[in-house]
């Protein structure tokens, strides 16, 4: 006899049909009531199974309506072409990489001063909170929040692209407006982690407890010193990303 608590059985259960489509997404669950028939259980235990889903992000739960399988369309980025001024751009990269792929793109963005955190100010080579300019992106795909973009950019920076400081978007995109006044990004260092969210993250992402976050890094620099860290926090359930280095003729080939 298994040792495992029923609940934790009815979680597994549940998540093993979803994964073999018997519930696709946006397929509501049977209702509670069903299954303490179903795994001759309790409400309770049967809830606590439920919520074991719920925290992982695979089934949604509203009031009234019992409990829904979430959609999970996965966005894939090519970390590589992200930025990269020798592809098309449809506005910046993030517009152009979202509706290349047939989906929608939206973003709300706010523009502040703020000190450097001690992880920025490494990055930027300025001393620990000197001011820097915050440009700070809500992202989202298809309505569905996506991401959020912490980029910092240095004082002396600000002064020679008084955009950057300015509210609102800047249409082509940050990289191509400075790259217009001469301060060209020649190369960037990339950090990639994952972690559990904070509750702030947790809830601009709307993801659950159980769900990771992507967490990305990019200090972009021109030919003598940094220019700006980029910190983007993706949703670990909604999100892939791919690089391409060297030459992949024979990949091409393939495919």
């Amino acid at each position: 006899m298994s040792s495992q608590p029923l609940y934790r059985r009815v979680a597994d259960v549940l998540r093993n049909e979803i994964s073999a489509g018997a519930f696709p997404p946006g397929a509501r669950l049977p209702s509670e009531r069903d299954l303490c028939d179903r795994f001759d259980a309790s409400r309770n235990t049967v809830r606590a199974g439920l919520n074991v889903l719920v925290a992982e992000g695979l089934i949604s739960a509203s009031q009234g309506l019992g409990y829904e399988v979430r959609s999970h369309e996965v966005f894939s980025l090519n970390a590589s072409r992200f930025e990269n001024l020798t592809f098309p751009q449809n506005g910046d990269a993030y517009n152009t990489d979202v509706t290349h792929a047939g989906r929608r793109p939206h973003q709300e963005f706010r523009v502040e001063m703020q000190p450097a955190s001690a992880l920025v100010a490494g990055q930027l080579r300025v001393a620990d909170g000197a001011t820097t300019v915050l440009r700070f992106c809500h992202r989202y795909v298809d309505g569905v929040p996506w991401s959020t973009q912490a980029t910092n950019y240095p004082m002396w920076l600000v002064e020679k692209a008084p955009r950057l400081a300015e509210p609102g978007d800047i249409e082509e995109g940050t990289t191509r407006y400075l790259a217009g006044l001469g301060v060209e990004q020649v190369g960037y260092f990339d950090d990639i982690s994952t972690r559990m969210p904070t509750p702030d993250e947790a809830r601009l992402l709307q993801v659950g407890a159980g769900v990771p976050v992507l967490v990305w890094v990019r200090t972009g620099y021109s030919q003598d010193k940094p220019i700006r860290c980029t910190v983007t926090t993706f949703r670990g359930d909604l999100n892939h990303m791919n690089y391409e280095i060297g030459n992949l003729a024979a990949r091409e080939e393939q495919a």
